[in-house]
């Protein structure tokens, strides 16, 4: 999985290609997990999102969900178990928790969960910030092909896909979002 801004046109052939492949709507995946979320989600639940994609939903999400959402953002790479071995992102963001973690019920936000270790790394890091009283999981598309025990709590979109094809959000500078796939690089990723 990964997160990229492209070109308005990029975008317009992520969503023909993606259609083909069966993808969902990326539009249609958020309305499905706001749907989900709306009314389950405690009032005053801090949302982080895993960047880039889950950073964009987390954003949105906050202002989609009735309550009070205070949005934070987390870069797990230096948490991944896979850390040697695939070495560090093209780009870095740091951490940003506008809000005390020990105690808060925090809602962890991603785009596409696949093996579960961008997820356990995540839930590592936000630990080095406090004890929180609960984590839930939001993500746009469960796509399957887990190796650790991690489960959504909401889920925009469930489908299947081929282990060597990633699932990709991707927004354009105004904001639109696309689902698209591309060939894994590795064969082993998150």
């Amino acid at each position: 999985m990964s997160s990229q801004i492209r070109s308005d046109e990029a975008i317009l052939r992520m969503q023909d290609e993606a259609a083909a492949a069966g993808l969902p709507d990326a539009a249609t995946a958020f309305a499905e997990l706001v749907e989900r979320m709306r009314g389950a989600v405690a009032f005053d639940a801090r949302f982080v999102g895993i960047y880039s994609g889950g950073a964009w939903l987390a954003e949105r999400l906050a202002e989609a969900i009735p309550g009070n959402h205070p949005v934070g953002y987390i870069d797990a790479s230096f948490y991944r178990d896979d850390y040697a071995r695939k070495g560090l992102k093209p780009e870095l963001h740091a951490t940003r928790l506008p809000f005390e973690v020990e105690g808060a019920s925090i809602v962890l936000v991603d785009d596409v969960l696949f093996t579960g270790r961008s997820v356990r790394a995540a839930i590592n890091e936000l630990f080095d910030y406090g004890r929180p009283a609960s984590i839930e999981l939001a993500v746009l598309v469960d796509r399957g092909g887990r190796e650790l025990p991690i489960e959504a709590t909401y889920v925009g979109a469930r489908l299947v896909v081929a282990r060597e094809l990633s699932v990709v959000l991707s927004r354009t500078a105004d904001g639109t979002l696309a689902l698209g796939a591309e060939p894994n690089s590795e064969q082993r990723h998150a």
